[in-house]
């Protein structure tokens, strides 16, 4: 056996970029509105690479591993340990995630990409990983690879594009400073939910409500996103907030400049989570004025990220045309306690 892998170095560069290149075409040719490739993809693809190498002090821990057979680069895997939002608890620090932007190329040897997987396990591990997250595009080569080894569906990110209007709705608009405490309190609710749905990965830290609130109070100042509440007789039942997609979502290879991304969007219709009847028009309308506003401001796709077990929040979803397009993957090397 021929096979070798290990920490991909400078001197790797130009095999890495052709391999995630390889891989992002891949994808664009799974759905080519959501994964559209950047102009100058190989170049864009290098010098993210490179910088990221070459950083002293990088925002966060991340590695590419290299394969190769016979001296030959086969394939490719991104790792990095993802920040705690500071929402939750982090009781076991940061989760080591494989990133969407891993390859192998289809004349490698058939042991290459369970090699590769496990290699970027045992990269994360030894980073002081406890929770391991793998990230996959639906339909992509990697799933097989991840049920294989024992992880579960945690996180599915649904996609749309054909953006549409607003469905009118009275007891939709747009957030104000004073509808923070409102929602402060619809996202105790939230995430008393997804604490529910998965203990270990969402428990919220003990001063979630100021630091969420705080966060809802800068996010009411930026430019790029736009915050909305559903009220019924003054209270706020839900709120949702739609912005840019980031490189967390998309490899580098990829164009964002018109994606849009909705992550914070709760209504408490969806309090009842295995609830597989219609959420309500209220629900419906709010969801609708987020994907409107990504509309307006010119995007062509979007993302919504949900929890692979809350199925009031999937059905809406597909009764507003998005469909699974990324599913996190999840496996504990710590037990419940």
């Amino acid at each position: 056996m021929s096979l070798a892998i290990r920490p991909a170095k400078l001197r790797d560069l130009d095999a890495v970029s052709e391999l995630l290149l390889a891989d992002a075409e891949a994808r664009h040719a799974l759905d080519p509105d959501l994964w559209k490739l950047d102009q100058a993809a190989r170049d864009k693809i290098r010098s993210t690479v490179k910088a990221a190498m070459e950083a002293a002090q990088p925002p966060f821990r991340q590695q590419w591993l290299i394969a190769e057979d016979g001296g030959k680069a086969v394939g490719v895997a991104h790792t990095i340990l993802l920040p705690v939002p500071p929402i939750y608890a982090g009781a076991f620090g940061p989760p080591g995630l494989i990133m969407e932007d891993c390859f192998v190329v289809p004349d490698a040897p058939a042991e290459t990409r369970r090699a590769l997987f496990r290699a970027a396990e045992a990269d994360l591990i030894e980073a002081g990983a406890v929770i391991l997250l793998a990230s996959g595009v639906e339909g992509g080569d990697w799933q097989e690879t991840y049920a294989a080894q024992g992880y579960d569906r945690l996180t599915a990110y649904f996609a749309k594009s054909g953006l549409r209007g607003q469905i009118a709705g009275a007891e939709v608009r747009k957030a104000t400073g004073g509808d923070i405490p409102g929602i402060v309190r619809a996202s105790a609710l939230h995430r008393r939910v997804l604490d529910n749905i998965h203990h270990l990965f969402w428990q919220p830290h003990e001063e979630a409500d100021a630091r969420f609130g705080s966060w809802m109070r800068r996010s009411l100042s930026l430019e790029d996103r736009d915050m909305f509440v559903s009220e019924d007789e003054g209270g706020i039942r839900g709120y949702a907030i739609s912005q840019p997609a980031t490189a967390l979502h998309f490899p580098a290879a990829h164009d964002i400049s018109d994606v849009g991304v909705i992550d914070d969007f709760f209504h408490d219709a969806f309090e009842d989570r295995q609830m597989r009847a219609s959420s309500g028009p209220e629900a419906a309308a709010l969801f609708s004025a987020a994907e409107a506003a990504r509309a307006e401001r010119g995007d062509r796709a979007i993302l919504v990220v949900c929890p692979a077990r809350w199925q009031s929040k999937i059905n809406l979803l597909e009764q507003q045309g998005y469909r699974n397009a990324i599913t996190w993957h999840i496996r504990m090397l710590v037990s419940p306690a």
